[in-house]
């Protein structure tokens, strides 16, 4: 399959800093690929490059195989769009939102209105078109941004951290949106994201980028599945325990971290390891839930982090876990420093170091 873009040796600085670091790499006609890596690492940097709203320091960028330069970068852009992380939205109702670029590019009404109500479908965004796209949830208004991006129906879509910090229907909705859109119109997705299992679930090939570099890139699953110090790397930065793992009879594999905490894990592997759970991927409740996850634990909260939208939390549960959960839940709990809590999380959300 050939690449629809490009990076040939990619560099990107401002001023002393360098955000990217000769970068290379090509994204194939019609898939989904993910640019993982962690706050930092120059993925937004790399996306805007991508998207030909900011131009490199050095390097080339090809799209269908053609170098980008001054002459046809504008030419280039129409065929391609971002969504960006913080969601911008006009002061408006949802409608005129969604068909500002169609309106701009010379659409008539009757089409405007049939691409608004196909893309609203797409997002379950179904007779929202009179409501203030400003007086919508966070979630809700992600995902006029995702439409506002899809309706354009461009070659290649670019997404920053399109579920980051959003109510789990949200993230659900976006996330099937994207799958979609690839599978039935095929265009060609690049996702930023610092979520792993995002990156290995939704995509088939990857890069990681760490520090404005790329220093993996393959089939996602090889890439997220298998050990290495630059997967370490990124993951050790939370919830990762070291201990020594033993197989079960059900198939799966029990690993001693110690201080009397066991972790199941849906691997077959026996022996020293490092494991991971990501923050999101744990329910965090006040009574234990009846569900088929194979990991509970009780513990206390020891330290509260606001971070507007999401609210991060410390649990001692013998070991100290880092969770993540929307603001709104952390008032419901009516949540504070000593609080008792139950953490569940199911064995697929173990991953090996």
């Amino acid at each position: 399959m050939k690449p629809i873009m490009e990076l040939k040796d990619v560099t990107k600085s401002y001023g002393d800093i360098m955000a990217l670091d000769h970068v290379s790499f090509k994204v194939r006609q019609g898939e989904i690929f993910a640019i993982a890596g962690p706050n930092g690492s120059g993925k937004t940097t790399m996306l805007r490059i991508m998207a030909f709203i900011d131009t490199p320091t050095s390097g080339e960028v090809h799209f269908n195989g053609v170098k980008v330069s001054d002459e046809n970068r504008s030419q280039i852009r129409t065929k391609c769009t971002m969504v960006f992380q913080k969601t911008a939205l006009f002061n408006t109702a949802v409608y005129k939102n969604i068909a500002y670029g169609l309106k701009l590019r010379g659409f008539s009404k009757k089409e405007m209105d049939e691409r608004v109500k196909d893309v609203l479908g797409l997002v379950k965004l179904n007779g929202y078109e009179r409501r203030l796209a400003k007086e919508l949830s966070g979630g809700e208004q992600q995902r006029v941004s995702l439409a506002r991006a899809l309706v354009l129906d461009t070659e290649l879509l670019l997404l920053d951290e399109p579920t980051a910090n959003l109510d789990p229907k949200s993230m659900s909705i976006i996330e099937e949106t994207v799958s979609r859109v690839n599978r039935e119109r095929r265009n060609t997705v690049v996702m930023a994201t610092h979520n792993l299992f995002q990156a290995e679930t939704i995509t088939k090939r990857a890069a990681l980028l760490l520090g404005g570099k790329i220093v993996e890139v393959g089939k996602a699953q090889e890439i997220f599945r298998t050990p290495s110090k630059h997967l370490a790397s990124f993951a050790r930065l939370e919830n990762v325990f070291s201990g020594t793992s033993i197989i079960l009879k059900e198939g799966t594999s029990l690993i001693d971290v110690g201080d009397g905490v066991e972790i199941e894990a849906a691997m077959r592997k026996s022996g020293k390891m490092s494991v991971f759970v990501r923050p999101e991927d744990i329910i965090l409740s006040r009574k234990p839930i009846s569900s088929s996850a194979r990991n509970v634990f009780k513990g206390r909260v020891v330290e509260i982090s606001d971070l507007e939208s999401v609210v991060r939390l410390k649990v001692d549960a013998g070991k100290q876990f880092v969770v993540q959960i929307t603001k709104r839940s952390f008032n419901e709990m009516q949540l504070n420093v000593g609080s008792e809590v139950f953490l569940t999380f199911k064995a697929s959300s173990v991953h090996v170091v």
